[in-house]
């Protein structure tokens, strides 16, 4: 075959790979595309689901899976067809990569072969030692390599929230809460006589009033951000209500009532008769008891006990004389219970304290406004910026109307509380 004529048909068969190859690029683009949007309409409905339940449904979670892994597949054509193309030359969107044929025909010594006739024509060919991700250099791929971009954010580790389950919900219109409270009983009731003057008892009453308080918090973000990626807008509303949470537990059990601050359960709460209701030997599993016996003598019965994780795991693991476990079998599932009442393990209580009380009765949580997001362009510079301030808030109350059906203490040796 004439020379010529065989490069010019090497020639239109690269040109016919090279278009087959752009047709496939648009293909696996195209298929990226659908696959990026099914997987924000799949986030979408899992976090509905999460703010509905509380957890992601099976299916939700499978079909995720499943985008994923399609998407590995759709990424390793992509880069397959790209380095095709970068092989023969290019995408159509740059300049053509020569091929050696034809830079051997635009060599000199092939010119001046041609020229004479005969002889023989050179061409020295650079050789590639190393493949590289490098964008530039001998043996760099450059974009070739691409990352893979999991569809989810990875959150860290987050405290499950307890202390506002135990306690009355109510909700108010106000900006406090106001009732009133029996402060004095003198029971004068006596057997009588007939026809003589009956005993007069008297009652005294106090009016206690709590105010309404707020949890809030912001971020800043560029609107851009918002816009491309709707993940991050879920993203941040669930941290920013994970936020609230938060500080609105630690405020339930312990806030000091001073300034913003709610005034919680534990700085209300009778002190453990330390004096009185300990006996020598006791254990953890002991001072429970104790203390439940003291909401009782209060005329109360108590239905939860609050502790730290770390206590908690220290009582599962209690063993008698002989070795052998005293709360349950550790090969099973063990009940969080002691004395028939559940207990609680937060991480808003302190290691070695304990709070045994009548939840139920005792203490209420009123919501004056439910935690909420909201999201404003007018907000400082944000017109001018491009960017957005998301705020988060809640208002809420607490009445601990019976401080005595509360006590609080130590769960090893020792008189404070």
């Amino acid at each position: 075959m004439n020379m010529h004529v065989g490069m010019r048909e090497f020639g239109r068969k690269d040109a016919g790979q090279q278009v087959d190859d752009r047709a496939e690029l648009k293909d696996v683009m195209t298929a990226l595309a659908a696959r990026d949007a099914q997987i924000k309409a799949f986030a979408e409905k899992a976090q509905e689901e999460i703010k509905a339940t509380g957890q992601m449904a099976a299916e939700t979670k499978s079909a995720l899976t499943g985008l994923v892994e399609q998407g590995t597949a759709l990424q390793a054509r992509l880069t397959d067809v790209e380095q095709k193309l970068a092989r023969r030359g290019g995408s159509g969107d740059g300049p053509a990569m020569k091929s050696n044929g034809v830079l051997f025909t635009e060599s000199d010594d092939f010119k001046a072969m041609k020229a004479r006739g005969a002889g023989t024509a050179r061409m020295n060919v650079k050789a590639v030692t190393s493949i590289t991700s490098a964008t530039t250099g001998t043996g760099g791929v450059g974009d070739a390599i691409r990352p893979e971009r999991l569809p989810y954010i990875v959150t860290p580790g987050m405290r499950t929230f307890t202390i506002r389950d135990l306690l009355m919900p109510g909700r108010t219109a106000s900006n406090a809460i106001e009732y009133v409270k029996e402060s004095g009983f003198q029971n004068s009731a006596a057997p009588v006589a007939e026809l003589a003057t009956k005993p007069q008892s008297d009652l005294s009453f106090t009016l206690t009033t709590t105010p309404v308080r707020t949890i809030a918090h912001w971020f800043h973000a560029s609107k851009q951000v918002l816009d491309d990626i709707p993940l991050l807008q879920s993203y941040i509303d669930g941290r920013a209500r994970y936020g609230l949470a938060l500080v609105e537990e630690a405020q339930l059990l312990a806030g000091d009532g001073t300034g913003q601050n709610l005034l919680g359960i534990v700085p209300q709460a009778t002190a453990f008769d330390f004096a009185n209701l300990s006996l020598a030997g006791d254990t953890m599993i002991d001072r429970v008891r104790r203390a439940m016996l003291q909401v009782r003598k209060a005329l109360y019965r108590a239905t939860a006990v609050v502790m730290s994780p770390t206590d908690w795991s220290i009582i599962e693991t209690m063993k008698d004389s002989e070795g052998r476990y005293i709360i349950g079998d550790p090969r099973g599932v063990i009940e969080k219970r002691l004395w028939g009442l559940p207990v609680v393990d937060s991480d808003a209580i302190a290691d070695g304290k304990f709070l045994v009380g009548a939840f139920n009765m005792a203490a209420q949580v009123f919501d004056r406004e439910d935690a909420n997001v909201q999201v404003s362009t007018e907000d400082r510079d944000n017109f001018i910026t491009n960017a957005v301030t998301i705020r988060a808030e809640e208002r809420l109350a607490l009445a601990v109307t019976r401080p005595e059906a509360f006590v609080y203490g130590n769960l090893v040796d020792g008189n404070a509380s």
